[in-house]
């Protein structure tokens, strides 16, 4: 996808969902969409490119990824969305009492430890939004406070609600100083009565204020997850699971990236930093085998879950760093098709890319959110034997300056 120039190419969903044509996503995601209109951009500093129209963010963001990795190779047009608008499928507010006693949820601002009050971000899911407003004024009529940082008093710190975007369920976290189930009980159930999508509540209990949410929680309504499906398969969705928040744009870079690997059934793919198992777990339906690597343990246990829910035979995860896991495939000679990559922003260091080396796979997929720590990562690669075949960026977080890219590196043949 996306290696046409003529605007013939289709983009084929594995979901159950119509396909979807990249050509008449990027035409209508090109068009000026002036609205809505935020209100508190300047104070907020989320939405760094809010104060441009669409077209000229895509544009800014083509001209990024052409600077940084055009001397690997040719740079696809950017993939952009059709309404880049209410996308979030996880929003996360902070609850504070304003000075003039009222409860504001908001944006956190770490530079200066305040709240950007915000009933109707629009980048999060509206649904989104308009629970957490409805949590607010459950909180005064329970009254229930929150959460103040100065003197350790109140109890609500944060709310997070997470959405399936293919049910339409809804999951709501109410992370609190302490555990006070019974006080928030009453709450739940109103929130309930006024909103049955939502599915579960759940209880996270943080005494410290470093970290969104903490170790300890209980589910105060529902089971403590829901369930979504991407690209055909279902995944199962907890209050600290990683989970790509823009469902639409993910289905993109998901089926890119497997297009992209070419699998015809023979090969044995090692997917690294496999998290919960996502694109692993969408590849597997094309490969002899697909192994998941993950240092996270609680990210390890969400794909074996993911996998025995879609009833997957071809798979295993293991809890291991994924370099150490490679240069030991390397040294006993155990093979791999494919080395399928999504690193996190600081993106891969000098162990895994020479351990990855070592390896020797015929085929490389990265996806990566930066592209400044890509270019660095290519030039490695490249300079250690292999080269770039194909690079598309895909715009994942509209009005930030935020970027994703697939990148299929293939081995140079000696």
């Amino acid at each position: 996808m996306g290696t046409k120039q003529s605007g013939k190419q289709i983009y084929k969903s594995t979901s159950k969902k119509s396909d979807i044509n990249i050509n008449q996503t990027r035409q209508k995601s090109q068009k000026s969409v002036n609205t809505p209109v935020c209100t508190v951009s300047k104070k907020c500093g989320a939405c760094q490119l809010s104060n441009m129209d669409y077209t000229r963010q895509l544009n800014y963001k083509q001209a990024v990824v052409v600077k940084l990795l055009r001397r690997f190779g040719h740079v696809n047009k950017i993939i952009g969305m059709a309404y880049p608008y209410h996308y979030r499928n996880k929003a996360q507010y902070t609850v504070r009492k304003a000075g003039n006693g009222n409860l504001i949820t908001g944006v956190y601002q770490s530079s200066t430890g305040g709240i950007v009050a915000t009933d109707d971000c629009f980048i999060n899911d509206g649904k989104a939004n308009e629970i957490a407003r409805d949590i607010r004024k459950l909180m005064i009529s329970h009254k229930i406070s929150p959460f103040n940082p100065q003197n350790d008093r109140g109890l609500i710190r944060h709310i997070m609600v997470r959405k399936s975007s293919a049910t339409g369920d809804y999951m709501v976290v109410l992370v609190c100083s302490s555990n006070e189930s019974k006080i928030l009980s009453p709450l739940a159930e109103e929130l309930i009565k006024k909103h049955n999508e939502i599915k579960t509540i759940v209880l996270n209990v943080n005494k410290s204020s470093k970290m969104m949410l903490g170790s300890l929680e209980q589910p105060l309504y529902g089971n403590g997850f829901i369930e979504d499906i991407l690209c055909g398969k279902r995944f199962r969705i907890s209050s600290k699971s990683f989970y790509q928040v823009n469902s639409v744009q993910t289905e993109v870079l998901y089926t890119t990236a497997i297009e992209y690997a070419n699998l015809t059934g023979k090969e044995r793919v090692l997917d690294a930093y496999c998290g919960v198992g996502t694109i692993g777990l969408i590849a597997s339906d094309k490969a002899k085998q697909v192994v998941g690597v993950e240092l996270n343990s609680a990210a390890v246990l969400d794909a074996k879950e993911n996998s025995a829910l879609n009833n997957t035979q071809n798979t295993v995860f293991y809890n291991a760093d994924a370099a150490a896991f490679m240069r030991e495939a390397a040294e006993v000679g155990d093979k791999f098709d494919v080395v399928m990559i999504d690193p996190p922003r600081a993106g891969c260091n000098r162990d895994f890319l020479q351990s990855l080396v070592s390896l020797s796979p015929s085929k490389v997929v990265y996806v990566s959110c930066n592209p400044q720590t890509l270019s660095r990562d290519l030039y490695f690669l490249v300079h250690n034997g292999y080269k770039a075949e194909k690079i598309q960026p895909i715009d994942m977080f509209p009005h930030t300056n935020h970027v994703e890219c697939v990148v299929l590196m293939s081995r140079v043949k000696k």
